[in-house]
């Protein structure tokens, strides 16, 4: 097989696993099946979660001994927070504490 059969391969097997991932809930769960509590559960509780692994994950690389002290992650994270307790959109608050942190790396700090 020639290299651009291996890449067409990979291409179409990862579409159908994309495929399959998005289908399957509604197979399982589709129609007037009622949902699982588990699910339910795991629904309500799994956001949080992730959003805490997130948070550690990007501020892991700290080194408070050492300028800037991190002080451009931890005014970010105030402004992500600040924003999401403000207006409750996620994305937003997401984007411009972003934005801020690039700010405050390219120009302050």
């Amino acid at each position: 097989m020639t290299q651009s059969n291996y890449v067409l391969i990979t291409i179409l097997v990862c579409a159908l696993c994309t495929q399959v991932t998005r289908w399957l809930p509604f197979l399982l769960f589709g129609g007037k099946k009622e949902v699982p509590g588990l699910v339910r559960y795991l629904g309500t509780i799994l956001p949080a979660a992730i959003m805490a692994v997130l948070v550690v994950y990007c501020l892991k690389g700290i080194t408070p001994l050492a300028y800037p002290y991190g002080l451009p992650e931890l005014i970010s994270v105030a402004v992500v927070v600040g924003l999401h307790l403000w207006k409750g959109n996620t994305l937003a608050s997401i984007a411009l504490g972003t934005l801020c942190y690039m700010m405050l790396v390219q120009l302050v700090f």
